[in-house]
C-alpha cells in the first residue's frame, strides 16, 4: 500500500487555506478533479447510507445567480469548481432498502444475511428524535460536512486551493437549483481552483489555539 509521508501531510495542511481570491484564468484538470469527487464519494456516513447529493455547478448563468444570494461573494463564480453539498430531508425505509440492494449487488451477499442490519437501520431512520442531534435534519446534515472535509483535505494533497463556505441563503440555493424537488436542501459549498496570486490572505500565518489548549489526555 503506498502511503502519504506525515511531512507532505502536514506541509500541506499548513499550506491551504480558505481562499479568498480564485485565479479565473486557472482551471482544475479533469483527472485531478476526478480524485476530488472521488474523496467526496468514499467519505463515511452515518451506517454508510449516504444522506447527500454533490451538486457541481458549472454554468456561468446559474453561477452568477447563486453568488446573488451569497452576499455577493467571489467564489462562487470565480473558482474553478463551486460543490453545493446538500442534504436528503428524510431518510426512508425505501431508502434503506435501496442500500440493501447495493450492498448485496456490490459484496454478492445474500440479502437474508442483511435482514438485521436493515432492521436495525428503518428503526433508527423511523425514530428521528433518537436521532443523533435530535432530528433527520441535523442528523443528515453533519454529515455532508464529513464530505466536504474529505473534499477540502484532498484538494490540499492535490496542491489544488479551496474555500468552505456557509454565507449564502439556503432556500435560494434549493429553489435555484431545484433541489427541493428531489428531497435535498443545501448545507454547504466549496469553492475549488487556485488562488490569485494578489490574494492577500494567502501571505497571512495561519492562527490556531496552542495544541495544549485544545487536545485533552486522559
Amino acid at each position: 500500500m503506498n502511503t502519504v509521508s506525515p511531512e507532505t501531510i502536514s506541509a500541506q495542511l499548513n499550506w491551504r487555506y480558505a481562499t479568498k481570491k480564485f485565479d479565473t484564468t486557472r482551471k482544475i484538470a479533469g483527472d485531478t478533479w476526478k480524485h476530488i469527487e472521488n474523496a467526496m464519494a468514499l467519505a463515511p456516513s452515518s451506517y454508510g447510507l449516504q444522506p447527500w447529493k454533490f451538486v457541481t455547478v458549472s454554468d456561468p448563468a446559474l453561477r452568477a445567480k447563486l453568488r446573488e444570494v451569497s452576499w455577493n461573494q467571489p467564489q462562487i463564480t470565480d473558482a474553478s469548481h463551486l460543490v453545493v453539498f446538500a442534504r436528503k430531508i428524510e431518510v426512508s425505509k425505501a431508502d434503506v432498502a435501496a442500500y440493501i440492494d447495493r450492498i448485496v449487488e456490490v459484496r454478492k451477499a445474500p440479502r437474508e444475511a442483511l435482514a438485521g442490519f436493515e432492521g436495525m437501520m428503518v428503526g433508527s431512520v423511523s425514530n428521528p428524535g433518537n436521532l443523533p442531534g435530535g432530528s433527520m435534519d441535523t442528523y443528515t446534515r453533519s454529515q455532508t460536512y464529513i464530505a466536504l472535509g474529505f473534499a477540502l483535505y484532498t484538494a490540499a494533497l492535490l496542491g489544488v486551493d479551496a474555500c468552505p463556505m456557509e454565507g449564502f441563503d439556503p432556500a435560494k440555493y434549493d429553489e435555484l437549483l431545484g433541489l427541493t424537488a428531489m428531497g435535498y436542501k443545501a448545507s454547504v459549498i466549496g469553492a475549488f481552483g487556485y488562488r490569485a496570486s494578489d490574494d492577500p490572505v494567502a501571505a497571512m500565518a495561519k492562527v490556531r489555539a496552542k495544541h495544549e489548549d485544545t487536545f485533552l489526555r486522559r
